[in-house]
């Protein structure tokens, strides 16, 4: 049997100031391969090249990754600011509708740092633009200098709700992790459980409230280390569990209406 298929979100890139290109981190595929046992498949996010429904045919679950490009605080209704950085405005387009259209089927996604806020806004919720910049918290943004080792180095302390199914993957209440983002949660969304915060308070894992599918999310970036990382391996292998149980149904529903 073919493993089943993660849509893994690309980001836009200029190669060389001149060269447009579609492209995503190494340690995502990596992630997806080798601890999910899915295929990853990395996907143009741009709806000039695919549609929110062909995507949900083709994948069996989907990583909303990270990347430098923001949310455009439009689609939580505020202006635009210095403050806001870059944007991928073609990336919202697919991914905002994706994540509802996912949870309202039950198929399965991870959000990971951009992923986690995009979960968020599609869910009617806002971000701070900076954490940085709001009193008594930390800087939570990668460190400027130094090895990737160094940049992606465990950083602070997560501390989970009680009840949360967070506290049921790690068997804690409490677990480490790296930090590598700028912005930040403000108002949750419809039905978005907060479900671990860091030392400052600033939200650092979701789920969605009913949802029947695997919609866990993360502030932080697991796929670092993902095979070895004891935080890092059961998350994606949960969420590797949940995309061969939504391919496995997929294909029990096929064979019926055959």
């Amino acid at each position: 049997m073919a493993r089943p298929i993660v849509g893994i979100i690309g980001n836009s890139y200029m190669i060389n100031d001149e060269y447009p290109a579609h492209a995503g981190g190494t340690i995502n595929s990596s992630a997806v391969a080798e601890v999910s046992d899915c295929v990853p498949m990395l996907i143009p996010a741009d709806p000039a090249y695919v549609s929110v429904d062909e995507l949900m045919e083709v994948c069996d679950g989907f990583l909303f990754t990270g990347g430098r490009p923001n949310v455009h605080p439009e689609e939580y209704g505020e202006d635009e600011t210095p403050a806001h950085g870059a944007f991928d405005r073609n990336r919202d387009a697919i991914t905002l509708p994706l994540i509802r259209k996912l949870v309202d089927r039950g198929q399965p996604f991870l959000g990971i740092c951009r992923g986690f806020q995009e979960v968020n806004v599609a869910m009617g919720g806002a971000l701070h633009p900076e954490i940085r910049d709001l009193p008594g918290r930390d800087n939570h943004r990668m460190p400027p200098d130094g090895t990737l080792e160094e940049k992606f180095a465990l950083r602070h302390v997560v501390t989970l709700r009680e009840g949360s199914p967070f506290v049921d993957l790690f068997g804690a209440r409490e677990v480490m992790t790296n930090s590598l983002h700028g912005q930040g949660i403000k108002r949750p969304g419809a039905r978005v459980s907060i479900d671990g915060h860091a030392p400052d308070g600033t939200p650092e894992a979701l789920h969605i409230e009913g949802a029947t599918g695997f919609t866990l999310s993360v502030q932080w970036h697991p796929e670092w280390n993902a095979a070895c990382d004891p935080v890092s391996r059961p998350l994606f292998e949960a969420f590797g569990d949940a995309v061969r149980a939504w391919a496995d149904l997929r294909q029990h529903r096929t064979l019926l209406s055959a």
